[in-house]
């Protein structure tokens, strides 16, 4: 089984765009395997100004293909009416416009995590905290040091490994903080991963002017963080789950 993930949209409708596009094209399959599954891992709302394009492109993935979402932190303010920074006029006026729009819909009974195969899939952190906002899923954030912080609760890679083999488990796929990274639970401790990026050969007439990939096995406990899918340089991933590719279009 393949599956491709991809995180913190933020109402960029060109970058979906590119996105779709990619993963439609046979040189994709050819070079990465099928793509059973589609993988949303939250923020689709916020800080951009096409929420409803990208609401559309979003039900039109879900026609195509096997969609699992899971919710992010500013969906989650969105629908509850919860102020978060980073959104200008435009964006604030086009997300009020939505308001009552049919196509919020997909957040119908969104969960905050997924797991399959291993693997646990959550926008920010796995950790278990109670109900304070920034203390949910959705909100938690990798870093260093843990602690509370007026961004959301800090979570260190000690702690998500020790989550993660309690519950069975031996990966973490996130998004949230809209940079890709890889850490890896060795023998002799944990060590971020380098993501050596290569360009992809891309065949004529393609969608997309250059993709290119970063592998990591997935013979070891990992963290895997996935970058924004937004922007000049959308990221994504693709696994297999015996392997994954971190992407990004350039």
């Amino acid at each position: 089984m393949g599956a491709v993930i991809f995180s913190d949209v933020h109402a960029d409708a060109g970058a979906i765009a590119a996105f779709r596009s990619c993963i439609r094209e046979p040189i994709f399959t050819e070079q990465f395997g099928p793509v059973d599954l589609i993988v949303n891992l939250g923020d689709l709302l916020h800080r951009g100004d096409h929420p409803e394009e990208v609401l559309k492109a979003v039900h039109a993935i879900s026609r195509e293909y096997k969609l699992v979402s899971v919710m992010g932190n500013h969906d989650h303010a969105f629908l509850n009416g919860l102020p978060v920074s980073g959104s200008d006029a435009a964006s604030l006026y086009r997300h009020e416009r939505l308001k009552g729009s049919p196509y919020l819909s997909i957040f119908d009974g969104m969960p905050m995590e997924w797991t399959t195969d291993e693997i646990l899939f959550v926008h920010g952190g796995p950790m278990e905290l109670g109900n304070s906002t920034l203390r949910l899923k959705f909100w938690q954030r990798l870093s260093r040091r843990s602690g509370d912080t007026f961004a959301g609760y800090n979570y260190t890679p000690a702690m998500a490994f020790s989550v993660l083999k309690e519950r069975g488990l031996k990966h973490l796929c996130c998004g949230h903080q809209h940079t890709s990274l890889c850490c890896r639970n060795q023998p002799n401790g944990i060590r971020n991963y380098c993501l050596d990026y290569i360009p992809v050969p891309c065949s004529i007439g393609s969608g997309f002017s250059q993709l290119e990939s970063a592998l990591v096995s997935l013979d070891i406990p990992a963290i895997l963080r996935v970058g924004a899918c937004s922007g000049r340089s959308p990221e994504f991933a693709y696994t297999d789950f015996t392997t994954f590719w971190f992407l990004r279009i350039s």
